[in-house]
């Protein structure tokens, strides 16, 4: 999802289907918002292992889902393939705007969910990713997309941060590796205006998320799928260090007694932007944070 195009891919199918299987399940209120209709036509900006896009596609007319990580497009085409109107691309969303699927003024709707924290971290293409998107769009068009906001898993972030440095990593190029982004109502709010967008519906939500606890999951599996910009930048054997670190940290944090399971401090942003000419995009808009 947000590495770029000629350097590794650090996103593994099998793992994502294991470690990361919650992330497309969570998504009851996003499609809501997204509401697809049947004479839509809808770009899926980072879709993954293309398995929430397929669903979307059963309501609309077309979608084409983009993607930076070959692995998954790879897993998304073995999977849908054969579904008509359903196209995949393998393609760098921080450079939108130079997809093959790029077309202005096409699209009556671009989605995203659980990407934008990846493809926006880059701020010097920031920016321009919610351009291409608005200019993506027909008039009246809508963006909806749901990603981590401020404050996201604050307690695996620091718990990584602590272990990369205990291993000798300088703190500066420990936040300069880290691939996320996570911003604010307010932050993202003036930047889709900044694009020409109204926002018309903004949510803040808290979301403890409970971890998949199979060989592969709990915080170690997490850690090893989400973070691994994080641990390459040390040797193989402090790499399993600040792994063991980290798992040691958060056991009791996160650790529910009564039964074992692991909840991550999810904060999910979830925003729904609407393109219109000739609007004033400084007008007051809707936010609602739970």
């Amino acid at each position: 999802m947000a590495q770029q195009l000629g350097s590794v891919d650090h996103w593994k199918a099998k793992a994502y289907a294991s470690s990361g299987s919650f992330v497309p399940k969570l998504t009851s209120t996003l499609i809501s918002w997204l509401d697809p209709q049947p004479d839509d036509v809808i770009l899926d900006v980072g879709c993954g292992n293309g398995s929430l896009t397929a669903e979307i596609k059963e309501r609309c007319a077309l979608v084409v889902g983009v993607d930076a990580s070959a692995n998954l497009i790879e897993a998304a085409r073995n999977s849908y393939g054969s579904i008509p109107a359903l196209t995949w691309e393998i393609h760098d969303c921080r450079h939108l705007e130079k997809s093959s699927h790029f077309r202005p003024g096409y699209y009556t709707k671009v989605f995203s969910n659980a990407a934008f924290h990846w493809i926006l971290r880059d701020p010097d293409t920031r920016q321009a990713v919610l351009q291409a998107a608005h200019d993506a769009l027909k008039p009246n068009g809508v963006l909806v997309f749901e990603m981590g906001g401020a404050g996201n898993v604050a307690e695996v972030h620091t718990a990584l941060l602590a272990a990369v440095i205990h291993q000798g990593l300088d703190i500066q190029r420990a936040r300069e590796v880290c691939p996320w982004f996570f911003p604010s109502e307010k932050l993202m709010t003036k930047m889709l205006e900044n694009a020409g967008f109204i926002v018309e519906k903004s949510q803040l939500e808290y979301r403890p998320t409970k971890l998949i606890m199979d060989d592969t999951g709990g915080i170690e599996g997490w850690v090893r799928l989400f973070g691994p910009q994080f641990l390459e930048q040390l040797s193989a054997s402090q790499q399993e260090a600040a792994v063991k670190e980290v798992c040691a940290a958060l056991e009791t944090v996160l650790t529910h007694e009564e039964d074992g399971t692991q909840w991550l401090g999810y904060v999910r942003l979830r925003v729904t932007a609407r393109k219109i000419k000739g609007v004033d995009t400084s007008r007051s808009t809707e936010l609602s944070s739970t």
